[in-house]
């Protein structure tokens, strides 16, 4: 019987060897069952980045270079400053030597036509970028506004003119957004600026100078006008002379005009100054004849953006929507819909 014995000793081996393939071949499909997977994944991240990429594109404003004249800055205290920037507990930009436009469009469904150009504050010497920049885009899109977020150059160059360089910044973003409404798919009459703090005053600054030259035209961008169709300066700084604001006092640079554009304002009772100059500011829009609506609220402080509180001033951008469509700029054009407002 020892053929017996041999038979069943190479059956057993033929056994363990087709369950050996049988095990591989399972393992086969799981690799590549995995691979697919791990490729899917990439494919829809990928995807995602791209999406975001392009729905929030960064545009240079000053494509060949910043203007003539533009002040240097010390490479290594620049270089510290980019470092922090990147660990920043709050996300704010600490240094800014190219100046861009971050595009945030509404809903295609809610997009109304309108637009405004974001300036974020800091004191001129930083960006608060999230929470007066991002969280403001995404809220105006909320409203059916595309938004364009200005990266503004920052810490300050020129001691005794600290504004002047992010002037040049926000006039030639507003003549681009003007320049470029066909592409956005927005009314070039209804484009406004609104900014916070520092860059409050750079909107004031805006609405008040749009006029000035404050650099030498460079392409067919400077050919449209700088003047913005609203300004909304919320919480304003250093509207006094010298760039004060714990003065009841407005400085020379604020000369309203018949030509300066409706604006809308917020600020706090408690906040040194700015309560009186922005009240002051009001009076110089009455007088000639400029509409303008003012928010002084009692409590608050300085610099909460559009945080969720039980304080009256965190609702101020609701009655900024308020204004805005009831002065019609959020009334759409061409066919585009419009009256959104986030309530």
């Amino acid at each position: 019987m020892l053929w017996l014995g041999e038979f069943n000793r190479r059956t057993n081996e033929l056994d363990m060897k087709f369950k050996q393939s049988e095990i591989t071949t399972e393992l086969h499909r799981c690799v590549a069952c995995v691979q697919r997977t791990f490729f899917l994944v990439a494919v829809l991240v990928c995807g995602t980045q791209t999406a975001i990429a392009q729905e929030h594109a960064e545009i240079e404003i000053w494509p060949n270079g910043l203007p003539k004249g533009a002040a240097e800055f010390d490479a290594d205290k620049a270089n510290e400053l980019i470092a922090a920037t990147k660990v920043h507990p709050r996300g704010h930009i600490l240094f800014v030597d190219t100046p861009t436009l971050t595009v945030y469009p509404p809903p295609a469904e809610s997009a109304n036509g309108a637009a405004v150009v974001v300036c974020p504050g800091g004191g001129y010497n930083l960006l608060a970028w999230q929470h007066e920049g991002v969280d403001l885009a995404e809220w105006f899109n909320s409203i059916g506004v595309t938004a364009f977020v200005l990266k503004y150059r920052v810490p300050r160059r020129i001691k005794d003119n600290i504004h002047f360089e992010p002037m040049q910044d926000v006039q030639r973003a507003i003549r681009m957004v003007r320049h470029d409404a066909e592409k956005y798919k927005i009314d070039p009459g209804r484009i406004g600026v609104l900014g916070f703090s520092a860059g409050g005053h750079l909107t004031v600054m805006s609405a008040v100078g749009f006029d000035t030259e404050c650099y030498p035209p460079i392409d067919k961008i400077d050919t449209v006008s700088a003047r913005p169709d609203f300004a909304c300066p919320i919480y304003a700084a250093y509207l006094g002379d010298g760039y004060r604001d714990d003065v009841a006092e407005l400085g020379p640079l604020v000369t309203v005009t018949d030509q300066t554009p409706p604006m809308f304002m917020a600020v706090t009772w408690g906040d040194k100054m700015r309560g009186a100059q922005s009240a002051l500011l009001l009076s110089k829009l009455k007088q000639h004849n400029v509409p303008g609506e003012l928010h002084v609220y009692q409590n608050g402080g300085h610099g909460y953006g559009i945080r969720k509180s039980e304080i009256p001033v965190s609702m101020w951008h609701h009655h900024l929507a308020t204004w805005l469509k009831f002065n019609g700029y959020l009334k759409a054009t061409d066919g585009v819909k419009a009256d959104k407002v986030d309530q």
